[in-house]
């Protein structure tokens, strides 16, 4: 009978924090393929180009739960032993609660929670003792983030889901990480800010992904239920556990010059 092969899956591959990831594990000599999730083929296609045949690109729109069915008909035919599931696909709107229109807010729902729980339960019948879930969330899911509101509170969800999942798959020997970074040199700013009159525009401190990522990989393996990268973040967390809510969303007001 022939071997498993041991698989990572990321979502949000094809740049980014995902494409990080990326060019990390596909040095894991333990890890055979890479399944790199993405809407954008023109971008996977460059990503297997670049990083080699260990690359296998498939094109899917998280935020449609039809389409995760489809891969986990895929995931079937294959029948892989998953490593590591990063679940990094996602995005932001900065802006008020009446910039962007009910499709748009749900549609950001939709994929920053609903394909994070939809890929878990997709994937989770095919890991083993000894794997790891990484689910992206943010800085923002320790407290309320006005003219993000939606955003933030997806994170939220992502932080408290993951640290209860990894309580259930202990028995699984299967760990849930929350990966919960600051502002990074990514493109999410691109698709985040849209010209609102009030909005996030102030990004300090920003991260390399890169630094970022290698530092949630090595808290995964060390079985972290939370992964925060750098003082700049660890502190502000801290803060976020001590002072009330109300004052903390009037500091991120003025910090950002929003009135």
């Amino acid at each position: 009978m022939d071997r498993k092969k041991n698989i990572a899956v990321v979502t949000g591959a094809s740049c980014g924090f995902g494409k990080e990831f990326v060019k990390i594990l596909v040095q894991n000599n333990t890890i055979d393929e890479i399944f790199a999730l993405s809407r954008n083929e023109e971008k996977l296609e460059e990503l297997r180009k670049e990083l080699g045949e260990k690359i296998r690109p498939y094109i899917i729109d998280l935020s449609e739960t039809e389409n995760i069915k489809l891969f986990g008909a895929y995931l079937q035919s294959q029948n892989p032993n998953i490593k590591i599931l990063i679940n990094n696909a996602g995005y932001a709107k900065f802006c008020s609660y009446d910039d962007i229109t009910i499709e748009e807010s749900l549609n950001m729902i939709n994929l920053n929670i609903g394909g994070v729980v939809a890929m878990g339960l997709t994937c989770i019948p095919f890991m083993e003792k000894g794997s790891h879930i990484l689910n992206i969330a943010s800085q923002a899911a320790f407290q309320p983030v006005p003219y993000q509101n939606i955003y933030s509170s997806t994170k939220s969800f992502v932080k408290n889901y993951s640290q209860a999942l990894n309580v259930e798959l202990k028995d699984k020997g299967i760990t849930v990480t929350a990966v919960c970074p600051g502002w990074m040199k990514t493109n999410l700013y691109e698709r985040g800010c849209i010209g609102a009159k009030k909005a996030t525009k102030k990004f300090m401190f920003m991260a390399s992904p890169e630094n970022v990522a290698k530092q949630a990989l090595k808290d995964a393996y060390n079985n972290k239920d939370i992964s925060v990268y750098g003082l700049h973040v660890k502190i502000p967390v801290m803060i976020s556990k001590i002072l009330p809510e109300k004052w903390i969303m009037k500091c991120w007001l003025l910090q950002q010059g929003i009135k």
